[in-house]
């Protein structure tokens, strides 16, 4: 019987880390850091972590260094990584919302539209994603690499700069204005070409899919379970449409049913009582780790 081969998985580190060890955790994954910070401990034999900046990751799969990873959309594009896009993966560091590659100016500035930038310089580190979008709309204008801090560097330094965010909220705070968005980027999960080719790496790799998009699915939802009386449960059906398809059950007292569903977790604040009035008793609420659709 062939042996599974352990596989190396990048994951990304700094501002995507714990929400990607988070999603791990939820998939069923515990993956506790070292003082080999870059080396983490995985409780799988068939796993083993390398934590990487996420600009890196990319790169380092289509090399082979790395047999599947996790990285933003946007860095698989910067350096024009030829590899397996396994899933795109609708995390973030902050908000559910994608990052987004802005091309930013200040308040006070005379660009207002992407033409304006016609024969000017433009800061950033996404250099590859920022000269791709002017030739789109076929503008000529300077573009440097940044190592950080872009927003410092307009306008002394420079007309624009291209930056990624989530909110908005920092450029704002330091008198910035977007005027376009060239790409909105959630993390990918993407695989080695190669490794992915042999049929045992490349079950193992979609069962992790599978499991993190479970632990996406059931990200701010609860499951629900109640007992109500028969009578009720066409009313109670029509009245709450998240509960139109939920598993019904009959008791031993023929009189009652058992229902079970999965709902939003917003909203059960607000349903509760009428359920009650529907004459729903023993009514619970749990957490859900994976809903696999």
């Amino acid at each position: 019987m062939n042996k599974a081969k352990v596989l190396r998985l990048g994951l990304p580190k700094g501002s995507l880390q714990d929400a990607t060890l988070e999603l791990f955790k939820r998939a069923g994954f515990h993956i506790t850091l070292s003082s080999r910070s870059y080396k983490p401990s995985i409780d799988d034999p068939e796993l083993e972590v390398r934590l990487l900046r996420a600009q890196e990751i990319a790169r380092y799969v289509e090399e082979g260094f790395l047999d599947f990873g996790i990285t933003g959309k946007d860095w698989v594009a910067e350096n024009r990584s030829k590899v397996q896009v396994i899933q795109n993966l609708s995390f973030s560091k902050a908000t559910k919302a994608p990052a987004r590659w802005v091309l930013v100016v200040p308040d006070d500035s005379k660009i207002t539209k992407p033409e304006h930038l016609q024969g000017k310089r433009i800061a950033t580190e996404a250099v590859n994603i920022t000269r791709d979008y002017l030739k789109k709309l076929k503008i000529k204008a300077h573009v440097e690499f940044s190592w950080g801090a872009t927003e410092v560097k307009v306008p002394e330094l420079v007309d624009a700069i291209v930056d990624i965010t989530e909110t908005g909220s920092s450029l704002r705070a330091n008198n910035l204005r977007i005027v376009d968005t060239l790409m909105e980027s959630y993390p990918q999960l993407i695989a080695n070409k190669t490794i992915y080719q042999n049929k045992l790496s490349r079950r193992k790799i979609d069962t992790l899919a599978l499991l993190l998009q479970a632990a996406l699915n059931a990200r701010d939802k609860v499951g629900l379970k109640m007992n109500v009386p028969s009578r009720h449960l066409p009313k109670l059906l029509a009245e709450l449409p998240s509960l139109r398809r939920p598993t019904v059950s009959p008791l031993a007292d023929g009189s009652w049913v058992a229902i079970e569903t999965i709902i939003d977790e917003v909203v059960v604040r607000e349903i509760i009582p009428q359920l009650k009035d529907l004459g729903a008793e023993g009514i619970i609420e749990y957490p859900l780790n994976k809903v696999v659709y």
